[in-house]
């Protein structure tokens, strides 16, 4: 969902890649469906290990956001270039059986990306030393209100 929504808000200031330490192998028809239904493209989306960002051929990446809150724990990578990292903690939605508690868990997720993507790209990232976008990037978690 992240990847979608950076695509359209950001307006092709950022390219967005979302991969997971545990892929499913699919993507989760709940996030396609929340993608499709808010008119954004969802074409070329795969389920993808983060490893596949961490070889020495893998598109240079300026942030590595963790949103999972199961990911919050685990050992990244070693990112090439060393980017930008920040964790903004979402429970796992496919850990919900219920599908309308998942449905709605989905629905919540994509809102509170949504408002935090869109206070990124409007960060003046081109005034801030490396130290204060780390902040400035970690606190959107914090400061999103969703």
């Amino acid at each position: 969902m992240a990847e979608a929504i950076c695509r359209q808000v950001s307006k092709g200031r950022f390219i967005a890649y979302s991969a997971g330490s545990q892929p499913l192998g699919f993507v989760h028809p709940m996030a396609l469906e929340k993608v499709a239904s808010l008119g954004m493209d969802t074409t070329g989306f795969r389920s993808k290990n983060w490893d596949e960002f961490a070889g020495v051929d893998a598109p240079k990446l300026d942030f590595v956001i963790t949103v999972c809150d199961k990911a919050a724990g685990e050992v990244c990578p070693v990112w090439p270039g060393q980017p930008i990292r920040a964790h903004w903690g979402f429970p796992d939605p496919v850990a919900v059986t219920d599908l309308d508690l998942q449905k709605r868990v989905f629905n919540d997720i994509f809102a509170g990306l949504r408002r935090r993507i869109e206070l990124m790209v409007n960060l003046p990232l081109e005034t801030l030393d490396r130290e204060s976008l780390q902040r400035d990037v970690q606190a959107l978690h914090q400061n999103a209100g969703t």
